[in-house]
């Protein structure tokens, strides 16, 4: 039976629903064009590049009959692309810069704020109050002739600059100091001129003072200090405005500074110390983790498969609870158990050994306690699995052992773990490459503490890779996106190695067997 086909060429009569389709897809895209507008208007040019294309891809994808096939596909490929693609390349593009706390505009917008800083004439400043007058309002000023009382202004937030005569006392309706304070947008934006010439503007809560800029602008780029004379020229390799003895104006601008984070991590001791010693501590504890809780959840599995075992159900039960419960909550519960001076943990251990261990100060206590808890929150997973790969390992052949002599540890190792090692080793890999950015248990246990002595960036005894650069990026001292970028661009290709040496390792132990 011969079967239609469908000619995308020719145009297909428009239904009412679909033109009710195509409206929508073209007010959606309109939206999402004008929001990358938007976004490029306040300063995220990069944002609204994305959101543009993202907006086109849409409009091409849903509004045009020949990329009909790409519409089950876009949604997946613009999410990955949102949400995973552009994350990585973006952190990859702020290791060459010096993206940080420091440096978090623009040039345009730290020239900006330099130039709107004020200095303020601490000799000419004078008490003022605010008096009512028909809708506006006067800025009167005492002194001991009486004081200067301004014209009306509206003090609505519009800048202004009024005049100011010599008055011998106080209008009659000044108004109440907090009442006042109310207006203090508008205050901040009027220019009082005193019949002397002097002008005055808001320098509080309580007086207007002789108010000057603190830098003047070139056009060439340069600044100069008004209080001394000193210039400063814009440094674009370095993100400031220095002198030449070297001073720098803080706030800086992100400026693209190549390989200088790279540098700084191999040849500054005080970064590559501690980086390596996280970096030793990350593979030791996951593997740590893994080990662990593999034999804990087999030999756990092997015992509830014991046939003679009473209450397996309740044992079950129990055993899984950590699983169950949320692993925030539980970490925070062991967070309090271990705390070397109220925990219970601690009360027990001096109770009956006379000891309590300094879990939070010291290093090598403090990995420990990591790992502990850790395993707790671990063995829940590999023992459901064991349960279920003991299940698959053949009776037989346990019996046919037993009645060759063979004692149950023999048995074990010679028959059972053989059999369940192999469908265990993605899973193991899966549980290594977690627990090596396991984040979340670091930062809420200990915070990456107790701290190295000696470092000049974050860095901790608990800290692993994924920690350490989150506290460089986001923590402590100060945020220094582009050195965490740099960083990051490290573990992303040390996991790549790592992960890709995996795939070999399994995919020859695949062909062996």
């Amino acid at each position: 039976m011969a079967v239609a086909s469908i000619d995308m060429s020719k145009p297909m009569p428009l239904t009412p629903m679909a033109i009710v389709a195509k409206a929508l897809v073209y007010v959606a895209s309109g939206l999402m064009l004008f929001a990358a507008y938007t976004v490029y208007l306040i300063g995220q040019p990069l944002f609204g590049v994305i959101i543009t294309i993202v907006a086109l891809g849409f409009l091409f994808v849903f509004g045009m009959r020949r990329f009909y096939f790409a519409r089950f596909i876009y949604p997946g490929i613009a999410t990955m692309a949102l949400f995973v693609i552009f994350p990585i390349f973006y952190t990859i593009y702020l290791g060459f810069t010096n993206y940080g706390s420091f440096n978090l505009l623009t040039y345009q917008r730290v020239q900006e704020v330099l130039l709107s800083s004020k200095i303020v004439d601490k000799s000419t400043a004078i008490p003022f109050a605010v008096a009512s007058d028909n809708g506006a309002y006067r800025v009167f000023f005492e002194n001991d002739a009486g004081g200067f009382l301004s014209d009306s202004v509206a003090l609505d937030g519009t800048p202004a600059s009024v005049r100011s005569e010599a008055v011998s006392a106080a209008p009659q309706d000044l108004l109440e100091r907090r009442d006042a304070i109310k207006l203090r947008k508008g205050l901040a934006e009027i220019i009082v001129t005193l019949p002397d010439g002097t002008e005055l503007r808001n320098a509080g809560l309580r007086e207007f003072a002789s108010v000057a800029s603190e830098y003047t602008i070139a056009s060439d780029g340069t600044l100069t200090r008004a209080s001394d004379g000193e210039t400063f020229q814009p440094d674009h390799e370095t993100g400031f405005y220095t002198n030449a003895a070297g001073e720098q104006l803080t706030p800086g601008w992100r400026t693209n500074i190549g390989f200088d984070n790279f540098e700084r991590i191999f040849t500054s001791e005080g970064i590559r110390g501690p980086m390596v010693s996280i970096f030793i501590w990350t593979i030791m504890f996951a593997v740590g983790s893994v080990v662990f809780t593999f034999m804990l959840g087999v030999i756990l599995a092997s015992i509830l498969q014991w046939p003679h075992l009473r209450f397996k159900a309740a044992y079950r039960i129990l055993l899984i609870l950590p699983y169950a419960v949320p692993a925030f909550t539980s970490i925070l519960v062991f967070k309090g158990l271990f705390n070397q001076n109220f925990g219970e943990i601690n009360l027990i251990l001096e109770a009956i050994f006379g000891v309590r261990p300094e879990w939070n100060t010291n290093g090598f206590l403090a990995r420990v306690m990591l790992l502990l808890v850790n395993v707790w929150l671990g063995y829940p997973y590999m023992m459901l699995l064991a349960m279920g790969f003991l299940q698959a390992v053949p009776e037989e052949q346990k019996k046919a052992a037993a009645l060759e002599g063979a004692r149950m540890l023999r048995v074990f190792w010679t028959i059972t773990l053989p059999q369940i090692i192999p469908p265990f080793l993605p899973l193991l890999l899966a549980s290594f490459a977690f627990n090596f950015n396991n984040i979340v248990l670091v930062l809420l246990l200990t915070r990456g503490g107790p701290d190295m002595p000696g470092t000049i960036i974050p860095a901790g005894e608990t800290d692993i890779l994924g920690s350490f650069t989150y506290r460089i990026a986001f923590m402590d001292s100060g945020t220094q996106f582009g050195l965490s970028g740099a960083i990051t661009l490290l573990i992303f290709i040390l996991v790549s190695i790592m992960a890709y040496a995996n795939f070999v390792f399994m995919r020859r132990a695949a062909n062996k067997g």
